[in-house]
């Protein structure tokens, strides 16, 4: 097993970074690496930028817009946009509804919605979890009852991100309520703007309002918008979180932390003289982070090895070690950050007409994304399958227990 780059990849790595460094514009970029908070308009032109140069859905088949590149080519692309703080394409239209249209939906379907999903024409934002249904999410309870050409949706979702901005909502509704669990559970989609529909955000620990409560009372939607068939919702469901989970390790981006982090700490006092790198308690502990790091890259280092020569198209299980630590990782590294600011920690002040919390701090201009990055980040164990979730997945389907 080689882990080491080729030549053709390490020059495939120069292309994707001097694209990066030249074209995203650096005040984006700056927001990301520094912790602050992007607008919809940031997002926007980061994706439309990568569109606009064939790579904003590189992971899709290339007849719909895909680059057919090699994991390990995914790999290094995703390091060096988390690294170089780029923001990634929103990921509910590239690595959520989009692939599971291409994989479920029918040929008209991939005609009206790819292109626009592709380049960002329509935000849509995914409609899952509900109240008392989000790791056990097959206990979901908004239905769609046929009536005609139409479903008639009623129920409520909630932790709906940036359902603010979305045009459209990727659904899983209960189509049969007398079957059990994952059975009578279909895939829809409609727009936000359907008459029913009613959006209402939640304002997080962080002071932000990025996700939300979304009712659906009588909201009509026609049957031609149905993914995949009528009570078989649960496959698109899984094949969409196996897609989710994979990219939630973001290696790239707890490097660039870690990297920021050292470089602050040889800045910041410590309470006994000197810079803060200097206390042995404070480095060992940025070390412990490196050393998990290291270990977590290699892994995902084995698993693309390993996908060299996979020829099967199905994920690894194993790769939810890659979730459940990854998250883990991002959370030391906030408690780090945390740590270095201290009480220069003072979070953003409050603004009512901002949904997601972005102001000018009330603390030192470095320090302000301290807390509010630490509690946004509680959420990385939880969202994409939680960590006890994917304890469950290694030890069924990789320990066999």
């Amino acid at each position: 097993m080689d882990l080491r780059f080729s030549p053709e990849e390490n020059a495939f790595r120069q292309e994707v970074r001097s694209f990066f460094q030249t074209e995203i514009p650096l005040s984006i970029r700056s927001k990301s690496i520094e912790g602050r908070r992007l607008t919809k308009e940031d997002m926007v032109t980061a994706h439309k930028t990568l569109h606009k140069k064939g790579w904003a859905v590189y992971n899709w088949p290339k007849d719909w817009g895909g680059c057919e590149w090699t994991p390990v080519q995914q790999y290094i692309f995703l390091e060096e946009m988390q690294s170089n703080g780029v923001p990634p394409p929103l990921a509910f239209n590239t690595s959520m509804n989009g692939p599971v249209i291409i994989q479920f939906g029918t040929d008209a379907q991939k005609k009206k919605f790819l292109p626009r999903i592709a380049a960002l024409d329509d935000w849509w934002c995914q409609g899952f979890s509900e109240p008392g249904s989000g790791s056990d999410l097959a206990s979901l309870k908004t239905t769609a009852v046929r009536q005609g050409d139409h479903y008639i949706v009623n129920g409520q979702k909630t932790w709906t991100t940036l359902a603010q901005y979305a045009d459209w909502i990727f659904c899983l509704v209960r189509t049969d309520p007398s079957a059990k669990k994952q059975l009578g559970i279909s895939y829809i989609v409609f727009p936000m703007t359907t008459p029913g529909v009613t959006r209402r955000p939640i304002q997080l620990i962080d002071g932000g309002s990025e996700v939300n409560e979304v009712f659906f009372d009588d909201v009509k939607v026609p049957v031609e918008n149905l993914i995949g068939e009528e009570n078989r919702g649960w496959d698109c469901a899984k094949f969409l979180l196996g897609n989710e989970r994979f990219g939630i390790a973001r290696v790239g981006i707890s490097k660039m932390r870690v990297a920021r982090i050292k470089e602050l700490a040889r800045r910041v006092p410590s309470g006994s003289g000197g810079v803060l790198m200097e206390d042995p308690q404070f480095a060992e502990k940025v070390a412990a982070a490196e050393v998990e790091l290291k270990a977590l890259e290699m892994t995902q280092m084995r698993f693309l090895a390993a996908e060299r020569g996979n020829k099967s198209g199905k994920p690894n299980p194993a790769t939810s070690m890659l979730k459940l630590k990854g998250s883990e990782i991002q959370q030391t590294v906030t408690e780090l950050l945390m740590e270095l600011a201290g009480p220069l920690a003072i979070p953003y002040a409050n603004d009512e007409d901002d949904m997601i919390g972005h102001n000018e701090p009330i603390g030192a201009e470095w320090a302000a994304p301290a807390a509010p990055t630490y509690f946004n980040y509680r959420k990385v164990s939880i969202y994409g399958g939680s960590n006890e979730i994917q304890r469950n997945i290694l030890a069924k389907a990789v320990l066999g227990f």
